[in-house]
């Protein structure tokens, strides 16, 4: 455990310094906020990955896989789709419009007050989701594996659960610091680069513990009997299509409510998107996106195969009521010293990137989106750099203080989901009205983003105040709220998203807007030529993820 330790903070330290000397001289707004728009394909590719997969994956989507099988991954493979359409149709649009941030959009097709409004949600709820849930299952991990719980307890000679408190709140606070230290430095040139490294080391020990894992499963005989022992095993559990009301992964909505939080997240969320908008060229941006696309099709058999792996391989060792740690002792179990450290180090590394990703981009949010347009308007490039660096600072404070609450949730990947709600599907409402509706006044977007988070959470909020039996004993207008509340969270953001739909076209009809604006940047700041790839590489990734439905239908 010595050596897994030093190779663990080594390897840490290595790809914070590189991210760092890569990304010197980041002293404008252009620089900090969006890498200079020069970032490459590849560049692109990896960082959209390596934000993406976190304890989120590692813990919380793992946990679900070792709980309920492989319906989760229908996350991962829908999001392939959901590329393809950023590459065509989203991506184009926006660096047209030359913006920095999804919110600024919305400035060009309404008003200020939509982009503001949609500004203060975003940087609101980075910090409850991305940010809170990173360090919580980032500390979650790292107590698993190194076991820190029992070591304080035994050092300090205190109670375990006081030295889990205690080690938790290490975690969460050491995660946060370092990964704040590098993201004030360098801004996205530092974030990208780190995600380049991490990403890379996540992706080859992925495979690394999916071949381990198959080795100890074949009992002697080889991976492939690995592979048969496990589908064996988990017949009954390797489908992607489950009953329509089914409470996590619900059949329908694979067709319907999926589709919203994939949607916004992949297409604008500005923690993914940003790294988009900073394409040297539009070429550029959509080679990235179906790169990262490319690598979503495995990333299921890296993750959430070897979840339920863990099941079968660990046995009674792991403690029906702690599946979220399913992953990280499947890593003691199976890695010998040294590469444990290296895996160890790379999935952390996966935390500290999509930590310092959500830093960055929430602090771009509030740095151009909020401060600049009301506080500062003429803020120069030193002064924009100097706000974005001490917003940084504040949001990771807040997250720190923020992610014990998730203790209270039934998982960290329900969790940041359901939260995202919120957000994902007045979003997604108001820029498709936006996109397809030119009628569709400012007024409306404002109502929908206002309208929409309170629909949501009268929707949810039935099954969090009354437990099953309270609301059956009830009765009457109680029991019916909490059997609609109780319904999976993805069938309630397809019906808000209906309904703002409906009242943007509605309000569309009764006070059209008039066409005047444009949504363009006068100049194009960078090349607009699409990809020659984009056609072919779209088919090959969409016949893709149709063969995998068919053959884990």
């Amino acid at each position: 455990m010595t050596l897994d330790l030093i190779i663990f903070f080594a390897a840490l330290v290595v790809v914070a310094v590189v991210s760092i000397m890569a990304s010197r001289g980041a002293d404008t707004r252009e620089q900090y906020f969006l890498a200079g728009r020069k970032l490459t394909w590849w560049l692109i590719g990896f960082s959209l990955i390596a934000s993406n997969i976190s304890t989120e994956h590692f813990v919380g989507m793992t946990g679900n896989a070792a709980r309920s099988g492989l319906a989760v991954a229908s996350y991962e493979w829908l999001a392939i789709p959901a590329l393809v359409l950023v590459a065509w149709w989203l991506l184009p649009i926006f660096l047209r419009a030359g913006i920095y941030t999804i919110p600024e959009f919305l400035e060009r097709r309404y008003d200020r007050a939509a982009r503001s409004i949609l500004a203060a949600l975003m940087v609101f709820f980075f910090v409850l989701t991305v940010l809170a849930t990173v360090l919580y299952g980032g500390a979650e991990f790292l107590i698993g594996v190194f076991d820190l719980d029992t070591r304080l307890a035994g050092a300090w000679d205190i109670s375990l659960e006081s030295a889990n408190a205690w080690a938790f709140s290490l975690c969460v606070w050491g995660i946060g610091v370092a990964a704040t230290i590098y993201t004030v430095m360098g801004g996205l040139g530092a974030v990208v680069w780190s995600d380049l490294l991490q990403g890379a080391g996540l992706l080859l020990g992925g495979l690394l513990v999916l071949i381990l894992a198959l080795i100890a499963l074949g009992d002697g005989q080889g991976i492939l009997a690995g592979w048969e022992s496990f589908t064996s095993a988990n017949e009954d559990r390797l489908h992607l299509i489950r009953a329509w009301d089914d409470p996590d992964i619900p059949s329908l909505s694979l067709l319907t409510g999926l589709w919203i939080p994939v949607l916004f997240y992949w297409g604008l969320n500005q923690f993914i998107v940003q790294r988009t908008l900073a394409a040297g060229s539009l070429a550029q941006g959509q080679k990235g996106v179906l790169f990262a696309g490319a690598i979503k099709l495995v990333l299921p058999f890296l993750i959430v195969i070897p979840g339920m792996m863990a099941v079968q391989i660990l046995g009674d060792k792991l403690d029906a009521d702690e599946m979220d740690r399913a992953y990280p002792m499947l890593l003691q179990e199976l890695l010998p010293d040294g590469l444990l450290g290296l895996m160890l180090a790379a999935v952390a590394g996966a935390v500290l990137s999509t930590f310092n990703s959500g830093l960055n981009s929430a602090a771009t949010v509030f740095t151009l989106d909020l401060w600049g347009t009301h506080v500062r308007p003429d803020m120069s490039d030193a002064e924009a750099v100097r706000v974005g660096r001490t917003m940084t600072i504040v949001l990771a404070v807040a997250a720190c203080i923020w992610a014990p609450v998730i203790h209270s949730f039934d998982g960290v990947f329900n969790y940041i989901q359901e939260i995202w709600g919120f957000v994902s599907a007045p979003t997604l409402a108001i820029f498709v009205a936006g996109l397809l509706l030119p009628r569709v006044p400012a007024a409306a977007a404002k109502a929908a983003l206002i309208v929409g988070p309170v629909l949501y959470l009268l929707s949810r909020l039935p099954a969090w105040v009354w437990s099953d039996d309270s609301a059956a004993a009830a009765g009457g207008l109680i029991d019916a709220l909490h059997s609609y509340a109780s319904m999976a969270f993805l069938y309630h953001m397809f019906i808000i998203f209906l309904l703002l739909m409906a009242l943007q076209w509605l309000w569309s009809l009764a006070c059209p807007r008039p066409i005047t604006a444009k949504a363009s940047a006068q100049e194009e700041v960078v090349n607009m030529r699409p990809s020659r790839v984009l056609l072919p590489g779209s088919i090959a990734l969409l016949a893709a993820t149709g063969m995998l439905y068919i053959v884990f239908w």
